[in-house]
This record gives C-alpha cells, structure tokens and sequence, in this order.
C-alpha cells in the first residue's frame, strides 16, 4: 500500500486515515497553510503547524477543532508518523512528512526558498517521494533578490509622494500583503490598509510579527491620501473604494508580472516581480537535493517539469490537483473594504 494516494477527496493516507490538504470536509485534515485552496471549511479536526494557528483561525469558522504541531516535531497518527516542517511561503506554511514503515513522503504545499521576515525560513527534508507545487515552474521564472524589488516599490511610492499622489500596492490578503509592509521603507509615509489586509495584519501581529504601523483606510478620517501608501488585495481592483484616494498610481506585485503584459491585463500602471512561490532554478535545486527516487509535481506548470525530470533520468509524474497557485484569493472577496 502506498504512503499516500490522489482520492476524490485528494491526498490521503491510509494508515494514519487523514488527508493532507482535503479538497473537501473530511474527518482530519493536516494542512499545509491558510490560503483558500489549501484550508477546506467543514473538517472534523485539523492538524496545523503552530506558527500559523492565528491566521488559520482567522479563516475558519469559530469552534473549529484546530490542533497545532510545532515545526519538527515528530505525531503519531494510527501507523503514520508525521511532521511538519517550515515551507518559507506564508506565516505558518508547512511540508508536511509523512512516514509509514520506513518509506518517506514530503508534500510542499506551497513554498519558496528566499527567506524574509515575515515566517520560518524554507527547510530542506530528505525523502523517498517529494511532492511539489510548480505554480512558476518554467524557465522564464527567476527571481530576483527581494532587496532589488523593495528598493524599486520605495522608489515607486517616493516618487508618487513628490507628485503629491497616493500609491496602491495589490498584493494577496494573506501572506503577501504582510511581506509586502513588512519590506517597505516606512519612513516614506503612512500605510493604510484594505479590511482584508487589516485583518490578517492582526493575526500576524498576534503571531509575533512585527509590520509597521498601519491604519485601516476604511476608518481613516481623511480626505488628502497625497505620500501614502494603501496595500489592499487584488479583488479591490476597479471598485468604488479606490475612489476614495483620488489621484493615485496603482502597481501589483506578483511572480506574474514576470510577463510581458500581465500589468496591462490587471489594468495597473506598475508591476513588481515579487512571489511567495518557488522559481524556476530552485525549484530543481530543490528536487535534486531531497535525493527523492519518485518526484510527483502539482499545479502550475506540471507537464513541463515532469518531461524536464524525465529526461533527466528521474521518475516523475504529474500529480491532478485542485491546488492553484498564486492568485486572487477569492476569500479577499468575503471581507470588509
């Protein structure tokens, strides 16, 4: 019997009876992180690393029956051992290990290696099986270091202040707009924020994460928004709330905006390279070093990283998720302006 198997439900393992990251409710779940595509309301327990407990609780329903495993530290499941280990992509992001008899399986979820300061820093763990996320897993997608992107966000916003406008920064709710407060030079202004922003500002903050000072724009008693900042998720785009900022450049930070044309289709006038995903390069950096004998890849670009595997003499395949990346998480939508 395998370690782990693709069901109608997704990833399960039979001999400890949980899934890993449900595409529905089912009785245990351990998951790998908060964003929508990963966290499936309705489960019976679930199983999270400890570092991402405020923000997981802050997108389930209160009573939600929430246990927390600290970074490495080996669980019991029926005749499955399991630990979760640090995936660098969002606070409290975990790969989850799972081991049955001896054989070793390591699912991602999803993740990157750059580390900052806003969660536990990517950890490399050996395994037989390495599952992968590949949501930029083409060529084209290398990243540069984040100091560079920061230094041209800074920039950005000084220069908008100078021509007496505010500045709009989209970035995802959860994890990429707290990375995004967190790299800025607060010296250049004030920072306001979306409700969904602020929310999970608040649960990072719980966390111990230190984000400069904000105020939610919503409750903000002002009328001249000239040198400010606004950081609201991407599903604020050409809605009534802008209005409220009146002269404004608007810019979206994303591994997206790798490509030629992605600032026009989202209808902004700059775009930072900026994502909380694995490139290109390091994500078979990574492959190569867990020493895996079996590579299964999801979402993203899976067929062309299987066939690049392949042809170098590894066995991998594409595994179908329901898994999606980097994108506007609809769960933005839900919350307040």
């Amino acid at each position: 019997m395998p370690v782990l198997e693709l069901t109608d439900h997704g990833l399960y393992c039979a001999a400890g009876a949980f899934y890993i990251d449900p595409w529905r409710p089912v009785d245990r779940a351990v998951v790998t992180h908060a964003h929508a595509d990963h966290l499936t309301w309705g489960c019976g327990h679930y199983l999270i690393a400890a570092e991402g407990e405020t923000v997981t609780r802050a997108r389930l329903p209160l009573g939600s029956d929430v246990q927390t495993l600290a970074y490495g530290e080996p669980m019991r499941i029926g005749d499955a051992i399991v630990s979760l280990h640090p995936a660098g992509h969002i606070l409290g992001s975990a790969q989850v290990r799972v081991e049955v008899n001896g054989e070793v399986v390591v699912v991602t979820g999803d993740y990157k290696t750059e580390p900052d300061g806003t969660c536990a820093a990517f950890e490399l763990i050996p395994c037989h099986t390495f599952i992968t996320e590949s949501t930029f897993g083409l060529p084209i997608y290398r990243w540069r270091p984040q100091s560079e992107v920061f230094s041209e966000i800074n920039a950005w916003w000084a220069a908008n202040r100078e021509e007496g406008m505010a500045s709009i920064l989209f970035g995802y709710a959860l994890g990429k707009a707290q990375r995004l407060q967190y790299g800025v030079d607060a010296s250049i202004g004030p920072i306001y924020t979306h409700g969904a922003v602020e929310r999970l500002n608040r649960a990072y903050r719980e966390a111990g994460i230190h984000l400069p000072d904000t105020t939610y724009a919503a409750s903000a008693e002002r009328t001249d928004w000239a040198g400010t900042l606004i950081v609201a998720p991407p599903s604020a785009r050409g809605t009534p709330w802008l209005r409220r900022f009146g002269a404004a450049s608007t810019a979206f930070a994303s591994g997206w905006m790798q490509i030629r044309g992605a600032r026009r289709q989202r209808a902004v006038d700059r775009g930072f390279v900026l994502s909380d995903h694995v490139d290109w390069p390091n994500l078979l950096q990574v492959v190569e070093a867990t020493g895996a004998e079996q590579v299964w890849i999801t979402h993203g670009y899976s067929d062309v990283v299987a066939r690049w595997l392949v042809e170098r003499g590894l066995d991998a395949r594409v595994l179908a998720t329901r898994f999606e990346g980097e994108r506007d998480d609809s769960a933005d939508n839900a919350e307040p302006a």
